[in-house]
């Protein structure tokens, strides 16, 4: 009886005998892999430490500058360099930079204003007396960095100072403060590199020679100390040999290629730049990073040979295995898996192909003794299981197709009442609208923008007339659809209860009245946390014959412009239903003639436009209506809602939007 071999013997015998053809090409081609990869490991690897420590000092002095930035342009700062001697402001300036000074990392700031020339300066060692150090002056030579600084229009400059006496290393920030191109001063801080400076030279990456020069190439950070320039600034002449990186090169071709890649870091300094040279006689690889902000530049010397890039000891056994597997795999392979692997699976395939057409007779070969000969007999159970549960499954699909269609008549009915619903409350909360006695009363002295956001929303205005004269408002209601506007309707009627019962002279007293009686009716203990009943609310009285108004609001202004400028008037800090009650009051404002007044939602400046998304915003919206306030109120909406479909394009609308702009007749009223 002879041997039966199965699939996994047939496959592991045409394995061996490739064994024999493929060593030596995979040891040459191995070897030039690992010298190519150990190349190119070394310049990434230069590359990236000249970057990291690039970043490393960047990181602090941006921080810094960043703040700086933020110290400069405050406020308070510039209020101060404009009126130097006002004592409040100069009260609030040093409150303000002491704190500044404290989230600095030298706990340094000063400052010169340039008004006076005076110079003040505060540190831990010298903490200000809220005094001048002292008065820069025009004529003196070293004060003349005050004036170059103003002339050279930049907005900040970067000092680096290395103090040959301290042997330390500092970066002065200087920020211009101007107005209007005015200058007021200079402000700053001042940060010590020479910790950095310190952890640089001393890092424990072996094979790696860290170091700093200028554009001279003098050194400003090396490991041997006796080498370091500390009198850099000054000409190169005036340092020692040995105190320059182009002197530890061999040859004048290797300097000369130093000074060309260093040329070349400074007009590109977003790119390290290599060169292959011999450091102290040792041959190094050189990567050059220049950093503008400090005018220095950061270079790096890798030893190839003692530099840890790549683990060796587990490249012989990896070459070992890779060349077991290519013997084992190339020569035999393409033989023996032909007659003894591939042509048996074509068949398999072609039989496996028919029961995917869904031809379930076809027959496989399970004749076979081996592996395949299993696998077809199991292709074989599997067709027929296939067969039986596809007929099961068509039938499943049918009832479930039925059962579905049903499902969706069901819903498509559903959808018709809520839309039917909708409409019809919809059509209600409009009903409640005084659109015609804004009419009849006002004419084309008003305007309105009402949007729910859904077919209702919980914004509504209201409209109320005396002979005396008219009370009219603007409310906006915590959440949108039929939920918000049920709180209109309930707002709504609370209004008119109050008016009844107070009159419509007292829109503060309106405010309490329909605040105490929303809390009664929707007693806010008994409702959940995470439900919204916040009410922003505005009313104005007009009174006609005294030719003045009143105003009050809750978490709502009145806006008031005439064309050259807007003034708002800011309600109560708290909106009606909040947890924390308060009394609203009364502001009592002449009738301006040719003046606008608005009342306005937050939907409309909380809608999202623009290129990142951002609201509409209260600068944009000022400056939209102090641009528009010379129209008529029905033209001045007409533009407010272009400006507002301009900013928002295709962001959808995020809230209820409400907006009511008004012009008191010019002329009394008649008794």
């Amino acid at each position: 009886m002879g041997v039966r071999w199965g699939l996994r013997g047939k496959s592991a015998l045409a394995l061996l005998t490739a064994c024999l053809v493929a060593l030596v090409p995979a040891l040459l081609i191995g070897w030039l892999a690992v010298d190519a990869v150990r190349q190119q490991f070394s310049q990434a690897y230069a590359e990236n430490f000249t970057l990291l420590q690039m970043q490393r000092i960047l990181a602090p002095i941006s921080r810094e500058l960043a703040l700086a930035e933020r110290f400069a342009q405050s406020p308070v700062t510039r209020d101060w360099l404009a009126d130097e001697q006002d004592p409040a402001k100069r009260q609030r300036f040093f409150d303000e930079a002491e704190s500044y000074r404290q989230g600095f990392a030298a706990h340094t700031y000063f400052a010169v204003v340039d008004a006076s020339g005076d110079y003040y300066f505060s540190s831990d060692d010298e903490p200000t007396d809220r005094r001048p150090r002292y008065r820069l002056s025009a004529t003196d030579p070293d004060d003349s960095w005050y004036s170059h600084l103003i002339a050279s229009g930049q907005s900040y400059t970067l000092n680096v100072n290395i103090d040959r006496e301290l042997q330390e290393a500092k970066v002065w920030i200087n920020v211009v403060i101007r107005d209007d191109g005015r200058p007021l001063g200079i402000a700053g801080t001042g940060l010590d590199l020479s910790g950095f400076l310190d952890a640089f030279i001393r890092t424990r990456a072996h094979g790696i020679t860290p170091m700093i020069v200028n554009r001279q190439g003098a050194l400003l950070a090396y490991p041997d100390a006796s080498r370091i320039a500390f009198n850099a600034q000054a000409d190169n002449g005036d340092l020692a040999r040995g105190q320059q990186l182009a002197a530890l090169l061999d040859g004048e071709d290797e300097r000369a290629e130093l000074r060309e890649v260093i040329q070349r870091a400074v007009a590109d300094p977003d790119d390290v730049y290599m060169l292959t040279a011999h450091l102290d006689g040792q041959p190094r690889l050189l990567s050059v990073g220049y950093v503008p902000q400090l005018d220095w530049l950061m270079v790096t010397a890798l030893d190839r040979q003692s530099a840890r890039l790549i683990a060796t000891h587990w490249l012989w056994p990896l070459s070992l295995g890779a060349i077991a597997l290519l013997v084992l795999l190339l020569a035999g392979f393409i033989y023996t898996s032909e007659r003894l692997i591939l042509a048996p699976l074509r068949r398999l395939k072609q039989s496996a192909q028919a029961i995917a057409d869904g031809r379930y007779d076809s027959r496989l070969p399970v004749q076979r003794g081996d592996e395949i000969g299993e696998l077809s007999r199991a292709f074989a159970d599997m067709a027929a299981q296939v067969e039986r549960h596809t007929q099961q499954l068509e039938a499943t699909v049918r009832q479930r197709t039925a059962a579905l269609e049903a499902t969706n008549r069901e819903m498509a009915q559903a959808h018709r009442q809520i839309e039917s619903s909708l409409a019809y409350a919809s059509l209600i909360q409009r009903a409640i609208l005084p659109g015609e006695t804004l009419d009849a009363r006002l004419g084309s002295r008003y305007g309105v923008i009402w949007q729910p956001r859904d077919q209702v929303g919980g914004d509504i205005f209201i409209f109320h007339a005396t002979p005396e004269g008219y009370l009219l408002g603007v409310i906006d209601c915590a959440g949108h659809g039929v939920p918000g506007a049920l709180m209109t309707m309930l707002v709504k009627a609370s209004i008119d209860h109050a008016v009844l019962r107070l009159g419509c002279a007292d829109p503060a007293a309106i405010l309490d009245d329909v605040d105490a009686r929303c809390r009664e009716l929707l007693q806010r203990e008994a409702l959940t946390a995470n439900l919204a009943t916040d009410i922003d609310m505005g009313l104005v009285w007009i009174d006609e014959r005294q030719r003045r108004m009143r105003f009050a609001g809750a978490k709502m202004a009145l806006h008031v412009a005439d064309g050259e400028r807007l003034e708002c008037h800011p309600g109560g800090r708290r909106a009606l239903m909040q947890k924390r009650r308060m009394r609203y009051a009364n502001l009592e404002l002449p009738l301006q003639p040719g003046a606008s007044y608005t009342l306005c939602s937050d939907g409309f400046l909380d809608q999202a436009g623009g290129e990142r998304g951002f609201g509409f915003g209260r600068q944009r919206f000022a400056e939209m209506l102090t641009r528009h306030a010379t129209l008529t109120p029905t033209d001045q909406v007409a533009a407010f809602a272009v400006a507002l479909a301009a900013y928002s394009g295709t962001h959808p609308q995020r809230d209820d939007i409400t907006l009511l702009v008004f012009q008191p007749d010019p002329g009394s009223r008649p008794t």
